[in-house]
């Protein structure tokens, strides 16, 4: 008589095993916010020529793990730049909505984006080296400026035929200032003679 055929031995994944890939997941989650926050530091402190071993060294990481998530330096300057734009941008955008008085809000405005110009390196880096920021980012900055050029105009503190691109270009023209004049002293004095122009006391037709 044929002996049964003795059944094949199953496996059966250990405790806890389905948990690895998420595990590796949310690894490979931590590193790659480590590296965006590592580099948004030392790009804002040393600028977007860096070497970028003191980013892997600063998020803890080594370079393959970085190089992993980020084939280029490029790649990881210009998504730490959107998110520092997109961070102030929020910030401004508070700040804004919590200024009652129309004029200190389109001040504040301009104040606001020198000094976080004057104080970021990458940023600077980026107006010499790409002309400004993407052209999303503009166009988020344009809606904002827009919206804080209807509050002053509806007041009637701000210069009759003042545009939304006027300011606009006023805004990169001394983001670009502080980057050429760098003494702080200096750019707030080319800024408040600029903002001055903006008021409604100058009544003169500006050029078409």
């Amino acid at each position: 008589m044929r002996e049964p055929r003795a059944a094949a031995p199953t496996t059966t994944p250990a405790a806890g095993a389905p948990a690895a890939p998420r595990g590796r997941r949310a690894d490979a989650e931590r590193n790659r916010a480590a590296i965006i926050t590592a580099a948004t530091a030392v790009f804002a402190e040393h600028g977007a020529d860096v070497d970028v071993r003191e980013i892997a060294r600063r998020s803890g990481v080594g370079m393959g793990t970085l190089y992993r998530h980020f084939p280029s330096k490029e790649d990881l300057l210009r998504l730490s730049l959107e998110q520092e734009f997109t961070a102030w941008l929020t910030q401004a955008h508070e700040r804004a909505a919590a200024t009652e008085d129309p004029w200190q809000a389109l001040s504040g405005f301009f104040e606001q984006v020198l000094t976080t110009q004057a104080h970021n390196r990458a940023l600077m880096d980026s107006y010499v080296q790409t002309g400004g920021p993407t052209e999303a980012c503009v166009q988020k900055c344009r809606v904002f400026i827009d919206r804080l050029r209807e509050r002053c105009e509806q007041a009637g503190v701000l210069r009759p035929g003042v545009s939304t691109e006027d300011l606009l270009s006023l805004s990169g023209s001394l983001c670009t200032t502080v980057q050429t004049v760098g003494d702080e002293h200096r750019w707030r004095r080319l800024m408040t003679i600029s903002l001055d122009g903006l008021s409604s006391r100058h009544r003169e037709p500006l050029p078409s």
